[in-house]
């Protein structure tokens, strides 16, 4: 399985072989490095610990030495090299290139945080008739309870606090790489603002 960290930069269009225009999300995607390799063994379970975006050493208290970074994150059953390959190693950086143009992966974020919001910005409801009789009641979401039970069941949709939800978007296609500038542009919209941490990681 490949695996990165990256930050999301912002929504763009390219224009594939046909002239047709793709909208893609460009993520500045690593450089991270391998702090940490788990193994069931050692640790009871796989997984690969990466860490994105380097800390000023002025932020780096001692708890922090030798995992000087912003971001750090497991991805858990990572898939084992195949024969003739080398197994990942501490210490080893891993950068746009562990893609392809054409790879479909799966990327999973924090949705961008809406605050308080009604049943109709929150769950899509149609809200009253806008006919006569009706007065500031426009956007409101009605009866919520029956005479049995006596009370508003678990789970009722109702207002509440909308946004910074962990999003996962799967089968996305990578459209375009630029290797120097370790930029990614995959197709379609991606959760979250700009600036928002990602993890992609390749479809199973």
């Amino acid at each position: 399985m490949k695996m990165l960290l990256g930050k999301k930069i912002g929504m763009t269009q390219v224009f594939d072989e046909k002239g047709a225009a793709v909208p893609v999300t460009l993520v500045e995607a690593g450089p991270c490095k391998i702090l940490q390799v788990k193994t069931k063994e050692k640790d009871g379970y796989e997984a690969l610990q990466l860490g994105f975006e380097v800390l000023p050493q002025r932020k780096v208290g001692k708890s922090m030495r030798g995992k000087e970074f912003r971001f750090i994150r497991e991805f858990p059953a990572f898939a084992k090299a195949s024969a003739g390959e080398e197994q990942p190693k501490v210490g080893e950086e891993i950068n746009a290139t562990a893609f392809q143009e054409g790879d479909v992966v799966t990327i999973a974020g924090i949705s961008k945080g809406k605050g308080f919001a009604g049943g109709v910005k929150r769950y899509g409801f149609h809200g009253r008739n806008a006919t006569r009789g009706t007065k500031h009641e426009h956007r409101t979401i009605g009866s919520v309870g029956a005479a049995r039970p006596a009370r508003v069941r678990k789970g009722k949709r109702m207002p509440g606090h909308l946004g910074v939800d962990r999003i996962t978007v799967k089968n996305l296609k990578i459209v375009k790489i630029d290797a120097e500038k370790n930029i990614v542009a995959i197709e379609g919209a991606l959760p979250g603002r700009r600036g928002t941490l990602l993890e992609i990681k390749s479809a199973k």
